[in-house]
């Protein structure tokens, strides 16, 4: 396996297991107040959209755009999605925006489910609610795992195997725990992974428009060193214009 694949593997997983566990949450609050046969089936059924959705269109994309112009939109939708996840990463990790807590939407969900008197029977509103959870957190996988994948085979696979290894490995530890995954630092995860889309969309974007790169697909993780120390500094900067803004506030306050 090439340097780049697994790279792309990784952050596949990364990403993927982000999105898992928040999907792990609201699985829970199904099983435990509408029953595991409910939840279940909803899981089932949105996996499976998931599933045909990448298989179904991801490598076929290759073949009816150009490869160049196809490296530059891959390119471009990475920088997009990589940015986004990065600049809330920043913002969480400066204070400026709450962080995920697994454990107080585990709580609102199941106060907004209640209870299934007769859980042998399939409640078609937690049905709905696991569907949707599995469905819509698994959005932004299929994403990451289409884009990489039209890049072709040596992407699409790894891209693949992370997005399933991660979900596999959730669910074996949601299984073992039987709780909302509370400790998972999934606020550095985000951070990484958009550090490593913005990379990618960066070699991918360059290669399209006909940039030649020196180290080839090791030029990769020279991007990512570099897009890392960026978000550092970013991070800090942040964090002191948060506290002087603070700080004047309470001077103005007093």
């Amino acid at each position: 396996m090439s340097s780049a694949a697994v790279l792309v593997l990784t952050a596949s997983f990364l990403a993927s297991a982000v999105e898992a566990v928040e999907a792990l949450t609201i699985v829970l609050a199904v099983g435990i107040t509408n029953g595991w046969k409910t939840a279940l089936l909803g899981v089932a059924a949105g996996s499976l959209v998931l599933l045909a959705l990448v298989v179904g269109i991801g490598p076929g994309l290759v073949q009816f755009i150009p490869l160049s112009s196809l490296r530059i939109l891959i390119g471009v939708l990475l920088l997009i999605f990589g940015l986004q996840w990065m600049r809330k990463a920043i913002r969480r990790a400066a204070g400026l925006q709450s962080l995920h807590d697994e454990e107080a939407i585990f709580a609102r969900n199941v106060a907004a489910l209640g209870t299934d008197p007769n859980k042998n029977d399939i409640e078609w509103s937690g049905f709905v609610v696991a569907f949707k959870g599995v469905f819509l957190e698994g959005l932004e996988v299929a994403f990451i795992v289409l884009t990489f994948g039209a890049d072709g085979r040596e992407s699409f696979l790894p891209a693949l195997y992370g997005a399933l290894l991660a979900f596999l490995v959730v669910t074996v530890v949601g299984i073992a725990v039987h709780r909302p995954l509370a400790k998972v630092p999934e606020n550095g995860m985000k951070f990484v992974v958009g550090i490593m889309l913005v990379a990618f969309g960066t070699f991918w974007g360059g290669e399209g428009i006909g940039v030649e790169w020196t180290l080839g697909d090791y030029m990769i993780p020279v991007l990512i060193a570099v897009y890392a120390a960026a978000a550092v500094v970013a991070l800090a900067i942040v964090k002191q214009t948060s506290a002087s803004r603070a700080a004047l506030a309470g001077k103005a306050g007093a």
